[in-house]
């Protein structure tokens, strides 16, 4: 096997091999990086074939100097993501929930991991337990899926609920929503990990590309076993 390539800007060095060894890129974390930086590791990273290339936590700023470089490129002010090159074809289904609209922009983060990944998803929002008549009756969808995400803030209960009604993996995100006690999404997570329901998997706060991460890479074992 040969050694891994590592293409050297000065400021960064990037990965370019990671998709090989790992089956995801390398994705440019663009805050607290200019907007020059993410522009030139985005470029980097296409030099060395990564294609999409993307970047996640993307300000305005940022955005807008990436579409000056590649006016094509897809952004998703929602998610804060951006790619340059095509998007490849989806494959799989990966049902993505939150508890409240609160949520969106990580469960937009969450979804737009999974579309570059090439990654099926599909999105059902505001279904939180304080109505849980909203998330039972989205059971077909639970069994329909090869995983399951459920973005949540405040009290983080939603994971457990769903882990109780399907058997697909559930990735579970704890986001920074709620009032003072939730502690910026702690109390969340805290939930989360002391899930009643086994079949839990929980990522950090408000870290929508590790949970679609988590995702694509299910779907990949279950497809790949699949077939």
């Amino acid at each position: 096997m040969d050694a891994p390539r590592t293409a050297d800007l000065g400021f960064a060095r990037l990965d370019p091999d990671r998709a090989a060894r790992t089956g995801t890129p390398e994705v440019v974390y663009a805050a607290g990086k200019t907007p020059a930086e993410t522009v030139a590791c985005l470029a980097g990273l296409l030099d060395a074939g990564t294609v999409p290339a993307w970047a996640t936590r993307v300000d305005d700023a940022t955005a807008a100097a990436v579409l000056a470089r590649w006016p094509g490129a897809t952004v998703d002010r929602r998610a804060r993501c951006v790619a340059v090159g095509d998007l490849p074809p989806a494959s799989g289904s990966v049902l993505v929930l939150t508890a409240g609209t609160s949520d969106g922009a990580v469960a937009a983060e969450v979804a737009f991991t999974l579309a570059a990944s090439g990654v099926g998803c599909r999105r059902v929002d505001d279904v939180g337990v304080a109505g849980v008549h909203r998330v039972l009756a989205v059971a077909p969808d639970l069994r329909a899926a090869d995983a399951v995400v459920v973005v949540a803030g405040m009290d983080g209960a939603l994971p457990s609920v769903v882990a109780g009604l399907t058997d697909r993996l559930v990735v579970a995100v704890p986001t920074s929503v709620g009032y003072g006690a939730a502690f910026d999404g702690l109390a969340a997570l805290l939930t989360m990990l002391t899930a009643c329901a086994p079949g839990v998997l929980v990522v950090n706060i408000d870290n929508g590309f590790g949970a679609g991460v988590a995702a694509a890479r299910i779907v990949r074992s279950v497809r790949g076993s699949a077939g």
